[in-house]
């Protein structure tokens, strides 16, 4: 202790520098403390846990039935009552699915009055929705073969049709069918041969991977083909997220990535279908996107990440970067506790939210139109403001950081206002990596190649998804097209969103 405080300087103005920077340190240490607390133990999205919103809500929407239950058991006049507000809020089960009839009739078709023979007037019709179990068949194919009896050794036989797993067991629907269990469903492959074996059917984890790999083998060139289409579209979005994969080697996984790039212009009424397409690499360096992306021209929205700056130097390329993760930074000082100047900043970016939450939908021109004459004047304050409050606190914190990421990267944050087409976060790529983020089914992959097959598969689901279009009818149909030899010249014809349903217009009066 004698020591420490012989090395204090004598000089006042020095000792109060070096306390205020060891304040500055301790509060930066606390804040990283109260992140990681909330990290650890807290809630880290910065809306509304929804998902665990709506468990909370089963739990008590199940208590009010069996009240409503024990109610209508009790009372003839509560179970009308039930009968008829299910009538009227139930709506209509979809025309296409199969309608099996049951006629409930009565016997004796007399009077009971003067016996005459009655005659219809009309009928009750009532609709309940029914769930046959996925069930399993054998498709036998035979193929009789034929000899001649005056010409020795002439055999002639009809040829085996082609199959996507040559001499194995599955048809391109039960493959299809793996595929999105596993990549959209989140549903491991040892738990879907857990599945097979109750049916009775010994299926080993391995051949359900041998039909995996074989299958997205034969994808490949449609995933090619999603990224041709993401280089020559004008308007991207961009993110990446680690992919842990199995190293045998060292007996440990190593961090791979995954590159994720989506197109959706229907927030401004644009014409190109959207698309998602997941690239696997070894590393996160800038040189991947620069090779996902070769030849294109346009706007890639991306977050803070350096690595897309290599982008930014082609003359083709400008970047927009996303107000979301500037309030994430935030909002993760506000939720800790007191912190006025983070939540003032809020209530600032929340206000050009509130803007986009109207123009939502309109056109590119309507949209730029809107954010010139409303979002730019809260720009126009926003900027000035985390300039002074910089200057105002110790540029050691956490608060300090935040501000410098905003101004920063002011010109592409602000490149929105000049674009109707740009979006104001990238919230679009973050939903469509958000599934393969999640790696609570599926904690690393097995391999490179693996891993790969990862990005191919879900590349064409997430398309899917995106285009409303059921993945599982879809896949089994391309499969079996491709299985069938379908041309590579004509690989639009298998694009997910040449599957997707007409849009129904509606009658304006």
């Amino acid at each position: 202790m004698a020591q420490a405080i012989e090395k204090l300087p004598d000089d006042p103005n020095e000792l109060k520098a070096m306390l205020l920077a060891e304040r500055a340190r301790n509060e930066r240490l606390v804040q990283i403390i109260k992140e990681m607390q909330r990290h650890r133990f807290g809630r880290r999205a910065e809306t509304l846990p929804e998902d665990q919103m709506l468990l909370a809500l089963e739990e008590v929407e199940q208590t009010e039935a069996v009240a409503a239950a024990e109610a209508e058991a009790s009372s003839a006049p509560e179970r009308e009552k039930a009968v008829r507000k299910r009538r009227t809020n139930r709506g209509a089960l979809p025309g296409h699915l199969p309608r099996v009839e049951t006629v409930v009739d009565i016997e004796d078709k007399a009077c009971p009055c003067c016996r005459s023979l009655l005659h219809q007037i009309g009928e009750d019709v009532s609709e309940r929705l029914d769930v046959v179990p996925a069930q399993f068949r054998v498709l036998v194919t035979r193929r009789p073969k034929y000899a001649c009896r005056a010409c020795e050794g002439a055999v002639v036989q009809a040829p085996a049709p082609a199959r996507l797993i040559e001499g194995g067991l599955p048809t391109e629907a039960t493959v299809a069918h793996v595929l999105v269990s596993k990549y959209a469903d989140h549903l491991p492959l040892y738990r879907q041969a857990q599945i097979y074996a109750r049916q009775g059917i010994a299926l080993d984890r391995s051949t359900l991977a041998d039909w995996v790999g074989r299958a997205a083998w034969h994808l490949r060139p449609l995933h090619e083909r999603l990224l041709e289409h993401t280089r020559s579209s004008t308007k991207i979005f961009a993110d990446e997220t680690r992919a842990p994969v199995l190293d045998p080697g060292r007996g440990r996984t190593k961090t791979g990535q995954l590159w994720a790039y989506a197109r959706d212009n229907r927030p401004w009424g644009g014409a190109d279908p959207p698309l998602a397409v997941y690239v696997y690499a070894q590393n996160r360096k800038s040189e991947q996107p620069l090779a996902h992306l070769a030849g294109f021209a346009g706007v890639v929205q991306v977050d803070g990440y350096a690595g897309y700056r290599a982008l930014a130097q082609k003359n083709s390329v400008s970047l927009a970067f996303c107000w979301s993760h500037v309030r994430r930074r935030f909002y993760e000082l506000a939720a800790t506790g007191p912190a006025p100047i983070a939540s003032e900043a809020l209530e600032r970016i929340g206000a050009l939210y509130s803007i986009e939450s109207q123009i939502r939908g309109q056109s590119r021109d309507e949209r730029r139109d809107a954010r010139q004459k409303k979002s730019r004047l809260v720009l126009a304050e926003l900027e000035p403001w985390l300039r002074e409050k910089l200057a105002l606190i110790s540029q050691k914190t956490k608060l300090a950081e935040a501000i410098r990421y905003a101004l920063s990267r002011w010109d592409g944050l602000t490149r929105f206002l000049d674009d109707g087409r740009i979006e104001i976060d990238s919230n679009i790529v973050e939903r469509a990596i958000r599934p393969i983020a999640n790696r609570k089914n599926a904690l690393f992959a097995g391999s490179d190649g693996g891993a790969e097959n990862w990005a191919i598969v879900a590349s064409i689901i997430e398309t899917c998804k995106l285009n409303g279009v059921d993945p599982l009818a879809y896949m089994t149909d391309v499969l079996t097209k491709i299985v069938e030899g379908h041309l590579a010249s004509k690989l639009d014809e298998l694009m997910p969103w040449a599957y997707a349903p007409p849009v129904e217009l509606k009658d304006v009066a």
